[in-house]
């Protein structure tokens, strides 16, 4: 399979990027990933990237995107983050990627399990990894009011902020990124909340963000 060219990332939408993505999940989970010639896709780069999607994850070593989705060189971005919350930083690395690079889709990865929200939850403080964890907070407060008693220690309650930080953080996106709220009212790009199971490796798209 070869990498995506100025060509063909033009012709793909929102929609069709989260579909490249699902598929390439499905090929995952299966064990049916592309037989690509990775050498032939250096080649094919070199002189210029074209991907058609960022993703924004987790630095969990089980959180690849790029084998999640069984996506090739080229083909997405890849920002990772403990957490994967956004801060100035990354917001400014998705602005490059879709407005510069032509990206056609944000996608915020959470993930079962995660040891940064596991962190947050039981107040971890440590050096710089303090204010980051603090970043977690809204999500925390917005599971305590839902589940009122349940202790930040369950592993229902830890599970329940990783879904809520998911939309947290696409809402960060779009509130405090001008650049990337224009794109989206204008159709031009899709942001979607994923969740990844890292017992099965399947993802589950929660929430769907895309013009029609």
């Amino acid at each position: 399979m070869r990498a995506h060219t100025a060509e063909t990332q033009a012709t793909v939408t929102p929609e069709k990027a989260l579909a490249f993505l699902k598929e390439g999940n499905q090929r995952f989970v299966n064990n049916l990933k592309y037989n690509r010639n990775l050498l032939e896709q250096v080649n094919d780069t070199k002189d210029g990237q074209w991907p058609f999607a960022i993703v924004l994850s987790c630095i969990d070593s089980r959180t690849s995107a790029e084998l999640i989705f069984d996506q090739g060189l080229g083909d997405i971005f890849s920002t990772r983050i403990a957490g994967n919350i956004a801060n100035e930083d990354i917001l400014g690395s998705m602005e490059y990627a879709c407005k510069v690079a032509g990206s056609r889709l944000v996608v915020v990865l959470g993930h079962s399990k995660c040891g940064a929200i596991n962190g947050a939850c039981a107040g971890v403080k440590m050096g710089n990894l303090t204010g980051l964890l603090d970043k977690v907070s809204p999500s925390i407060e917005e599971v305590k009011k839902e589940q009122p008693g349940a202790l930040p220690s369950d592993a229902e309650f830890v599970e329940a902020v990783s879904h809520h930080n998911i939309i947290h953080t696409m809402d960060a996106i779009l509130d405090r990124s001008e650049v990337l709220k224009e794109l989206y009212e204008a159709g031009e790009i899709g942001i979607v909340g994923g969740y990844y199971n890292v017992e099965t490796g399947e993802v589950e798209f929660t929430k769907t963000m895309l013009k029609s």
